[in-house]
């Protein structure tokens, strides 16, 4: 009860992650972002974030960023899937900054091998994916559905076997 004598209302419910198609670039980057948000808000413990090079990705905003910060927890585990990570160095140093801070639960994978105009677009979780279908339009599904999480996972699994180590959390000069 409050002060008032009246009752305290219920705490809002945490909105759901849709399950749908999406399309454009601000729908599938608000997408990530809400993703982001509600994997450190219930405690997600492994994300898998792939894409050949991450550039549409909103990696570099502040509350990106933090989701990620507020997320990452012992006993959680990211990996990073990329042809090459020159773009998120380049566009994007807050998340530089914070693979630096959090390298010993981030796991950056690289596959120089495939070409990145057939590179997969994905975010995983066991709890919910996205996958962009046509990158030209920005346009995929997410969902949580357990056969869309299993099929995303077991192609994603694929990769990190043909991947190697990239995107090293610090560089050792001379």
């Amino acid at each position: 009860m409050s002060s008032d004598g009246l009752t305290d209302p219920a705490p809002e419910p945490e909105p759901e992650l849709p399950t749908r198609r999406f399309a454009g670039r601000e729908a599938f980057a608000q997408l990530l972002r809400d993703a982001l948000a509600q994997a450190a808000r219930q405690g997600w413990r492994e994300l898998i974030l792939c894409d050949a090079r991450f550039a549409d990705w909103p990696l570099h905003e502040r509350q990106v960023v933090d989701s990620l910060h507020a997320w990452s927890r012992a006993g959680r585990r990211c990996t990073i899937l990329a042809t090459g990570y020159d773009t998120v160095v380049r566009q994007h140093p807050r998340f530089v900054q914070w693979r630096r801070t959090w390298g010993h639960i981030v796991e950056a994978r690289v596959c120089r091998q495939i070409d990145p105009v057939n590179f997969p677009t994905v975010l995983w979780s066991p709890q919910w994916t996205l996958r962009l279908l046509d990158p030209v339009r920005c346009s995929g599904v997410c969902g949580c559905e357990p056969e869309r999480i299993v099929q995303n996972r077991e192609l994603l699994q694929e990769l990190i076997q043909a991947s190697s180590p990239g995107f090293p959390a610090t560089t050792l000069g001379l």
